[in-house]
């Protein structure tokens, strides 16, 4: 039973990610990595506008019953994102590169999407 509701769950999350490319890329942004994993966890796109690196949490919900996909973005997560950033900075040597977090949330039933430039500031003093 919990394995049924997890692909569900999975299943939804790549279509919400799926739908957060395209919008990216049909607002002229180009897409670097997807789901880029380190042993501190994952980060869903780093996309650029060719000026800034920009880590794009993605959160999905068909409804609204447990609130906005964005307030499921809390401060561990937040943490988490500015660590497995600083890693992807420090493995493509981007030490120059103006940084950004973002949120995009995903509405499924209408399949629209909500992109909240600026979310969060990176979390300090993460090491």
């Amino acid at each position: 039973m919990f394995d049924k509701r997890k692909k569900r769950v999975n299943a939804r999350g790549k279509s919400g990610e799926d739908l957060a490319v395209k919008y990216l890329e049909t607002h002229g942004y180009r897409v670097l990595d997807r789901n880029y994993t380190t042993d501190i966890g994952e980060v869903d796109i780093f996309a650029t506008d060719e000026k800034t690196l920009i880590a794009v949490e993605v959160k999905s919900r068909l409804s609204l019953e447990y609130g906005t996909p964005a307030e499921a973005v809390g401060h561990g997560k937040v943490k988490k994102i500015s660590q497995i950033t600083s890693q992807y900075i420090k493995q493509f040597r981007l030490f120059d590169v103006p940084v950004r977090f973002d949120v995009i949330e995903v509405y499924l039933q209408d399949k629209t999407v909500n992109h909240i430039q600026n979310a969060f500031y990176g979390y300090l003093n993460c090491r």
